[in-house]
């Protein structure tokens, strides 16, 4: 039995190690303050993935093999935060998703539904779909860099049941057996955070701040198998300082069924602070 509203308060919590090494380090306090952060950003596919009970609350078991996201990063998530993740069902049958702070001010934002995506109707699908290893050597993403247009290296990315059941529970803090069981699924905040590795699989960049995630689910992505992530990347562009990235992702199962479809958009250089 699904609900017409479902809200879910939660503390927020850093994911990994606070530390400017890591491959993105807006993640770590001290590379967060350079750019006039108060702390460590959580990552936004984390947050993201904090509003998973309370979407399936609503929409149902449907969503994680027919079902959309499209989501905006509004404002900043600390460790420590208290929060509220909410999913609202609508008139039109598409459910409104935030995770509210303290003062009740949306730090992400969107809608989810059952169904197809209408932003779907322009995905780009690759056509280079065959894993290719990393070279050692990358080239800087830049504006002038960017493949505008072009298909991105493939990634082959395993996932064993233990990876799924270890990602769920340090990172969502969720034991449902949906996501630790011996029929593992992965976590749609794992399907989401794909993308970002698929661009580093092919370019150099960061630190970085992603902005939007539509995520369209196809059909249920066990673990315990090695996927394929191939993608496109649609444009790069300038807006307000920063450097933008759009670009599009499919996630592919061994068997070489579509999993899901994703278009991620992030800042790849991120505007200086203006006392930099």
């Amino acid at each position: 039995m699904t609900l017409p509203l479902a809200e879910r308060p939660l503390t927020a919590f850093l994911d990994g190690e606070d530390s400017p090494d890591i491959p993105n380090p807006i993640h770590s306090s001290a590379v967060a303050a350079q750019y006039g952060f108060r702390a460590a950003l959580v990552g936004g596919v984390t947050v993201y993935g904090w509003l998973t009970p309370v979407v399936l609350d609503v929409l149902g078991e449907r969503w994680l093999s027919d079902g959309w996201a499209d989501v905006r990063f509004r404002k900043p998530v600390y460790p420590g935060d208290a929060l509220t993740a909410r999913c609202e069902l609508g008139a039109d049958g598409a459910a409104r998703v935030a995770m509210l702070n303290a003062e009740g001010v949306a730090c992400i934002e969107g809608q989810a539904g059952n169904g197809t995506a209408a932003w779907i109707a322009g995905f780009h699908n690759p056509a280079r779909r065959t894993a290719e290893d990393r070279p050692p050597e990358l080239p800087r993403l830049t504006l002038d860099t960017a493949p505008n247009g072009q298909d991105l290296r493939p990634m082959l990315v395993s996932w064993s049941v233990d990876d799924a059941r270890t990602w769920a529970l340090e990172k969502q803090r969720d034991g449902s057996d949906r996501w630790t069981g011996e029929s593992a699924l992965v976590h749609p905040s794992w399907t989401a955070a794909r993308m970002t590795p698929l661009l580093h699989h092919s370019f150099d960049y960061g630190p970085s701040i992603h902005t939007r995630s539509q995520i369209q689910h196809l059909a249920p992505a066990p673990a315990g198998q090695a996927f394929t992530v191939a993608g496109h990347f649609i444009q790069a562009y300038e807006e307000k300082g920063h450097h933008y990235a759009r670009l599009d992702g499919v996630l592919i199962s061994e068997e070489g069924q579509e999993l899901a479809r994703m278009r991620h958009t992030t800042i790849f250089r991120i505007r200086p602070p203006r006392d930099a």
